[in-house]
């Protein structure tokens, strides 16, 4: 599951093998970009925003995509077998000389001016990986809402950007607090360690491949997916429910002893 750390490791991965070349193929399979053409152009840079990418290119371009749930990009040498899925889901194809970046179910995908870059990333907050990261601000945006859910605040992008589902469930279990706690009742101490905590654990995965909360191989996650399994700490069977906004249900994960707070009935 894409998430603020898959996202700026698959930013270096296409920053590496694109940055400083010339394209030499381009196909935007989307009816909107079906006609663009970026041949002849120079790959700038690829940066991460959040959950989104920005491939910056020579003339004033950018090409945003977002990895929703299933998307991903990935980068294949010359002659190699492309391996991440089936070709009608393949959304775009930049190539050089050297390489060939390939993305995959990307639901978004689309051209910009770089000067417009605000339109598609503007609304985000604080990029827990991000050059802009500051967390004195995080914290006011989450706490600007006293009264809602946990869980539903870390979620928000534009409090703070690059928590996902996963990050979600396991920094509630960190806090000891369950998901649906209103973020005002949070303790002074759960308050403090917040912003830190999250960018320590993203930190801790942008560069791993199989992503660990624990510190542990054998067990990489406290709660996320592990219902009913026991709780690493207090043995308790870790249970789920969907968590949501009324637009979209989320499965979240936590542990009935270890975390305090409301839980659905």
């Amino acid at each position: 599951m894409p998430e603020g750390d898959t996202v700026w490791h698959t930013a270096q991965q296409l920053h590496a093998a694109l940055a400083d070349h010339v394209l030499i193929r381009s196909d935007l399979r989307v009816p909107k970009y079906a006609t663009a053409d970026l041949t002849g152009r120079t790959v700038l840079e690829v940066i991460p925003r959040g959950k989104h990418l920005l491939t910056r290119i020579e003339g004033g371009l950018t090409l945003h995509s977002h990895l929703g749930m299933e998307g991903s990009w990935r980068v294949y040498a010359p002659g190699e077998r492309w391996r991440g899925g089936p070709g009608h889901q393949i959304r775009a194809i930049l190539g050089t000389t050297d390489s060939t970046a390939v993305g995959y179910r990307l639901p978004v995908l689309e051209l910009l001016r770089t000067t417009h870059e605000h339109r598609a990333v503007g609304h985000l907050g604080p990029d827990l990986l991000g050059p802009d990261w500051d967390p004195d601000l995080a914290l006011r945006n989450l706490l600007r809402d006293p009264a809602r859910a946990l869980g539903e605040a870390l979620l928000d992008q534009r409090n703070l950007a690059g928590i996902g589902n996963v990050y979600k469930s396991e920094l509630c279990f960190l806090l000891r607090v369950t998901p649906w706690l209103p973020v005002g009742e949070l303790t002074d101490d759960a308050t403090a360690q917040l912003p830190a905590l999250a960018r320590k654990l993203l930190e801790a995965n942008r560069d791993r491949l199989s992503r660990s909360t624990t510190g542990h191989r054998d067990q990489r996650l406290y709660v996320y997916g592990r219902a009913p399994r026991p709780c690493l700490r207090c043995r308790t069977s870790i249970r789920s429910a969907d968590q949501g906004d009324g637009s979209r249900e989320r499965p979240t994960y936590w542990c009935p002893t270890c975390q305090r707070g409301p839980t659905p009935p």
